[in-house]
């Protein structure tokens, strides 16, 4: 009887194949987690190891000069329908100072530098307590631009004829322009194929350019319990425009640059945010509280669900 090896000093082609898959697979690790993750252990404390690579837009004054030149000319122009503007004008102005207090207050009431790292850090502070801890480590936001501008609506139209209807109802079409964006960076964890394999660094800058929507208006219903004024996207919620820029970089010692992927996978969060928090309802002082509120929305929304 011949003696049978099981490995030779001439190995079999079937040896071969998978010694080779075996070292392509092994090679690919060490790019991977070497070249473009960062293996630091105590990464639960860091944040990102390397500062975003933003580049200055010498034009955002000029551009936003020219949106804010935008509005105004648009606005002028509606006047031209003296009983339209005036339908809508006074909300405008109302929205643009409720927007400018709700900014100075973000920044602590503080001009320049100094309110701009106030609202910072309550950005980063408020990011890291949404942040799904499991996933992505720390958040460091680096700059924040609130903006300067507010939603501008126009074209306002009641949606029933009847002012004694109870699903009365006013549409208005509205757009938002302005340069509102935020740079941060993390990092993705890798947990898999054991715990604290990797991580990969990732900087962001995110702007807002165009925000554009029909927006229903309705009163509040004065035999409800607890009356509120109700702000919704109209149905359906995809109806409308959003239009985002994104800079990004990917990886520790090598990076990559503007990933498409990660644009797309940016905005489709963003939309499927606002498609379901698409209803702001606000409370009439003195008539309810926000939890009387709260409540009503979840039963209305346990009905929903339980009709369904």
């Amino acid at each position: 009887m011949g003696d049978t090896y099981i490995f030779t000093l001439q190995p079999t082609f079937t040896q071969g194949l998978v010694l080779g898959q075996f070292s392509i697979l092994f090679l690919l690790v060490l790019i991977l987690k070497y070249l473009f993750f960062d293996s630091g252990s105590d990464y639960s404390y860091r944040t990102a190891t390397y500062q975003p690579k933003v580049e200055a837009d010498t034009d955002e004054d000029d551009l936003r000069d020219v949106l804010l030149r935008a509005c105004a000319e648009k606005g002028n122009g509606a006047q031209g329908s003296a009983a339209e503007a005036e339908s809508s004008d006074w909300l405008n102005i109302l929205l643009q100072q409720l927007l400018e207090s709700y900014r100075s207050k973000l920044r602590g009431d503080k001009p320049g530098l100094e309110g701009d790292e106030i609202a910072r850090r309550r950005v980063e502070d408020f990011a890291n307590r949404m942040r799904p801890a499991g996933f992505l480590s720390p958040i460091k936001v680096h700059s924040v631009n609130l903006g300067v501008s507010a939603p501008r609506l126009s074209h306002a139209r009641r949606k029933s004829r009847d002012f004694a209807a109870q699903d009365l109802q006013i549409e208005f079409d509205m757009s938002y322009i302005d340069t509102i964006s935020i740079s941060l960076s993390t990092s993705v964890l890798f947990n898999y194929p054991f715990p604290s394999f990797a991580r990969l660094p990732v900087s962001l800058t995110i702007s807002l350019s165009l925000f554009s929507s029909s927006i229903l208006l309705t009163p509040p219903n004065p035999t409800s319990a607890h009356p509120t004024v109700t702000f919704s996207l109209p149905s359906p919620h995809t109806d409308f425009t959003l239009n985002l820029r994104t800079t990004s970089l990917m990886g520790s010692r090598a990076k990559l640059a503007d990933v498409p992927k990660l644009h797309e996978l940016i905005t489709h969060q963003i939309r499927r945010v606002l498609v379901e928090k698409g209803t702001w309802k606000v409370v009439l002082p003195g008539l309810a509280s926000v939890h009387d509120v709260e409540e009503d929305v979840k039963r209305e929304h346990e009905m929903h669900t339980g009709a369904l």
